[in-house]
């Protein structure tokens, strides 16, 4: 019963004659041995059966608690049908509504009153993780402050590294730092799954954040660490106290601004011209936009333009 319990190993009803035999489960399962493209063709057609797609979100994420290959083989083989389903779009309601769905614990959740036990805790993880993508649920997406209910985007970030790069979901580690929330729709929700009390500030802020670093990176030694959703004011400050000490990324500063400097570039392939003669205009100043102008700037630099030439270049407005 353990190993079917256990969404890492459990196969369900693809377990074979043999494998049923030597690990003690006859009985516990039904006599028919469905193989993995069967039992992920029975998930879609119940799936598509859905009216809502928070509704197939649920259905994959109870699919993704119980049996992990075959949640990846789903949405490996249908990622342009899964993908807006357990990331974007859909992921933002879903972390609107998490209290209101939730049905198992996934990740770790660290809050304010754990200080000075951060390192225990997280020994109570059971994998040896690789690779942690932690958020304090300040600004989750474009929706604000979702609190701990921003647990759905580290989860739904982890779950595409696996299924795109093919990281190994036991290195995977999704984890909230629940510092409160100044949502007071939130704190006024009975079914809100995090502190009911209003945002850590300050050097308490800052120093639960650093005794999270130092626990994770003793924890796990050579862990990287990615930054997901924090608010501009939390981000930028903690990727620059961080990057010259640990392996740390932000993918909203750095991840898209890496994809989109990319997209310029192959533009100017087809259109002609040089980047440091372009003039950019980028709608907003949050953590995308104005990582997105770093990168550009510093790319103008490399191809010749002076720091203030390259600044020139590049607007951001609201």
């Amino acid at each position: 019963m353990t190993l079917l319990r256990d969404p890492l190993l459990n196969k369900g009803t693809a377990f074979t004659e043999a494998e049923r035999e030597t690990l003690g489960l006859r009985g516990l399962l039904p006599p028919c041995v469905l193989t993995m493209e069967t039992q992920a063709q029975r998930v879609l057609t119940n799936l598509r059966t859905l009216p809502t797609d928070l509704e197939k979100y649920v259905a994959l994420n109870a699919l993704h608690d119980r049996n992990e290959a075959l949640f990846f083989r789903v949405v490996v083989d249908n990622i342009d049908e899964i993908q807006p389903i357990i990331y974007t779009p859909t992921v933002g309601l879903a972390c609107q509504k998490y209290g209101l769905i939730f049905q198992r614990p996934r990740g770790m959740f660290i809050s304010s009153r754990d200080r000075g036990q951060i390192a225990e805790i997280l020994k109570n993880w059971p994998y040896p993780a690789r690779l942690i993508v932690v958020t304090d649920g300040e600004r989750i997406l474009g929706l604000g402050d979702l609190g701990a209910n921003g647990m759905g985007i580290p989860v739904g970030k982890l779950s595409l590294y696996s299924a795109c790069a093919g990281v190994h979901p036991e290195l995977c580690l999704p984890i909230v730092l629940d510092v409160g929330t100044n949502n007071e729709e939130l704190l006024n929700d009975p079914y809100y799954i995090g502190l009911r009390e209003r945002r850590l500030t300050g050097e308490a802020y800052d120093s639960f954040v650093d005794e999270f670093m130092q626990a994770a990176r003793k924890t796990f030694p050579g862990v990287l660490i990615q930054f997901e959703d924090f608010a501009n004011h939390s981000a930028f400050k903690l990727l620059h106290k961080y990057r010259d000490e640990a392996c740390v990324f932000n993918d909203d500063i750095q991840g898209t601004a890496a994809v989109a400097l990319a997209g310029l570039f192959s533009g100017l392939r087809i259109s002609g011209g040089k980047l440091r003669d372009q003039r950019i205009l980028f709608l907003g100043a949050g953590e995308a936009a104005t990582g997105i102008a770093d990168l550009v700037v510093s790319a103008m630099i490399a191809e010749g333009a002076t720091e203030a030439e390259a600044l020139r270049r590049n607007w951001l407005g609201d």
